[in-house]
């Protein structure tokens, strides 16, 4: 068996609701923070919000503080910026939570639309970004013109239309990792992007905050012997409640290896980092979750070619020419190519999951067919040399030559679902 090249296996791309905790804080910044009054009700005041130094790019202001921050990581700077369309004013607004509150979140005005976006300068150098709008800040201390309000104080200037409060500001925001709702853990997208996963198989997940570091992917250094880490820069995931093997990290996306002895059915999904826990995400968790390597590079004018080589490890099967960079023949009848898999359950003898596969190794019940014909399976195993990568060798029937030769496979009898074509000539 060959080992896969590095190319095949870069799963983090080829391309749920918040936990309630505020678990950073930034000290006073540096720049100004000025709100205007625009009214309120019930006794909760709304301001129109201009906010620290503002850049307008010929499409975007962009409006920015800094300040130092504390509670994620090691600290470091923290830079809030405060973007929305065009140069007019602000459509931001700083609501008190309660009656003559310095306690704020941010909003919009009615019809209003922006963005507001946190880098962590961590005290190491590394710039991460935080995707979340839940902050709160309170002014060091303030001063107020326009209409009279006593005291000078948030609620009170939001209930006065017109009254101004200008001055520095320190907070919080909330770092707390969060899943997305939809989509938010799917199989690896290069094998099929599956809503369900399975014992053994590679997941990616997805949402905000999921590190507090730049993106990375294991390395050597991160194994113990042949035993994969269970933490990577400070992430950690669950999968009902075991812990699973982390391959990618960055702040929207997560790589890992669903732990070997989860039980069927709905499962909870969890992610850790510094800045906290988050909301479970429930996916459905099958014996096996079959899918084959098809890298969406490998859709050409609409058809996904399975991302299968020949035994050099180097040339791929597809029509010459027709993935720019990419070196590539058609299959022959007769000629022995290797195809990639996740999600295929147990082999004998059993590797579970988080291993690097040192062992000779084999798969029962896999079966392919290419054009119809079923074709031979020479190998079908875990792959050596990686983790949690299954290898076909599989030889290419007599079929008529066509750019579009259907291929199917099943395991065990049940048929896997990713519609798939290669190229044949004679």
């Amino acid at each position: 068996m060959k080992s896969i090249p590095v190319l095949l296996f870069s799963l983090y791309s080829l391309s749920s609701s918040i936990a309630p905790a505020q678990t950073a804080v930034y000290t006073t910044s540096q720049q100004k923070v000025t709100l205007t009054g625009l009214g309120g009700s019930g006794g909760v005041g709304q301001s129109r919000v201009d906010w620290g130094n503002c850049v307008f790019d010929g499409t975007n202001t962009n409006c920015t503080i800094t300040a130092p921050y504390t509670g994620v990581g090691g600290g470091g700077t923290i830079s809030l910026v405060l973007a929305y369309a065009g140069s007019g004013p602000s459509p931001f607004t700083a609501n008190s939570i309660s009656p003559g509150s310095d306690l704020v979140t941010f909003g919009l005005l009615s019809g209003g639309s922006g963005s507001v976006t946190v880098s962590l300068t961590e005290s190491t150098g590394v710039t991460v970004p935080f995707l979340s709008n839940n902050f709160t800040f309170f002014y060091d201390s303030a001063t107020c013109s326009g209409p009279a309000v006593t005291p000078c104080s948030i609620g009170p200037v939001g209930l006065t239309p017109g009254a101004v409060i200008s001055g520095t500001v320190h907070g919080t925001f909330d770092a707390t990792p969060v899943i997305r709702t939809s989509q938010g853990v799917i199989s690896a997208s290069g094998y099929g992007a599956l809503s369900a996963i399975a014992p053994g198989t590679w997941m990616e997940i997805y949402g905000t905050n999921l590190a507090n570091v730049n993106p990375r992917i294991w390395g050597s250094g991160d194994f113990t012997g042949n035993n994969a880490p269970t933490a990577l820069g400070g992430t950690t995931v669950s999968v009902g409640g075991q812990s699973a093997f982390v391959d990618y990290v960055s702040p929207t996306q997560v790589n890992a290896q669903v732990p070997s002895n989860i039980g069927s059915g709905p499962q909870k999904v969890i992610v850790t980092t510094p800045g906290g826990t988050s909301a479970a995400y429930t996916v459905t968790v099958n014996q096996v979750e079959p899918g084959l390597l098809a890298l969406p590079l490998f859709n050409v004018n609409g058809a996904q070619y399975v991302t299968a080589l020949f035994p050099d490890g180097a040339i791929f099967v597809a029509p010459p020419g027709s993935i720019s960079g990419v070196t590539s023949v058609r299959a022959r009848p007769g000629d022995t190519i290797v195809f990639y898999g996740i999600g295929f359950g147990s082999v004998t003898p059993n590797i579970p999951a988080g291993q690097l596969v040192t062992q000779a190794n084999n798969l029962s019940g896999f079966q392919i067919s290419i054009g119809g014909v079923p074709a031979t399976v020479a190998f079908a195993g875990l792959t050596g040399g990686v983790v949690g990568l299954y290898q076909f060798n599989v030889v290419i029937p007599p079929v008529p030559a066509s750019d579009s030769v259907p291929v199917t496979f099943s395991l065990g009898g049940s048929a896997g679902t990713q519609k798939l074509q290669i190229a044949i000539s004679n």
